[in-house]
């Protein structure tokens, strides 16, 4: 894995051994922020589900603002760390050691002190179908706070796994797929 474009151009990340965490290959990160790329520099970034922190690292390769990193599992959080100092990477970001459902429902309360959100990014265990709803659904419903006017939500998944087209206020606007894997591309709609 390497880092594709941007201030890290090149330089290659570790992802964590064995099954448990799947990173977004080079090619897919690449379609990804090809349709991102107006939005990227100087956004505020959430990973979800970050593992390696490819995506995330990726963002502020490329001029993001500030990217939280968002991962519960010890050995992906370990490998995070390590590609931030590879990087040299010492600021613009944030690590939470945690579940997702659990730091939406936090950051969405936290009040007016917390900038939202431009650009998120989620890519939950694909054997683990429940995170996409759960998530998608906080997103589009208790946690909205956590979104910018004019958010875009990206949700990698399975071609074959068709998510919904609509999560209370998040309605999809795009599917891309590539190989056995897709991006759903989700905005903010006034519910009538």
């Amino acid at each position: 894995m390497r880092i594709i474009a941007g201030q890290y151009r090149s330089r290659v990340l570790a992802a964590p051994a064995g099954m448990s965490t799947r990173p977004t290959s080079d090619r897919l990160r690449e379609t990804l922020f090809n349709v991102l790329a107006p939005r990227i520099a100087g956004a505020r970034f959430l990973d979800l589900y970050a593992g390696s922190g490819a995506v995330g690292i990726e963002a502020l390769s490329r001029g993001a603002a500030h990217v939280t990193f968002v991962e519960r599992a010890p050995t992906a959080l370990k490998v995070l760390r390590q590609n931030l100092e590879r990087m040299g990477i010492t600021a613009a970001f944030e690590i939470h050691a945690g579940g997702v459902a659990g730091y939406l429902r936090s950051a969405s309360s936290a009040g007016p002190k917390r900038e939202p959100y431009t650009v998120l990014f989620l890519d939950p265990p694909y054997e683990a179908a429940e995170e996409y709803e759960v998530t998608l659904g906080l997103l589009g419903g208790a946690a909205a706070a956590v979104l910018a006017s004019g958010a875009i939500v990206v949700a990698e998944h399975r071609r074959k796994d068709k998510l919904e087209e609509r999560y209370g206020a998040l309605e999809r606007t795009r599917v891309l797929e590539q190989g056995d894997a897709a991006l759903s591309f989700y905005a903010t709609t006034e519910q009538g």
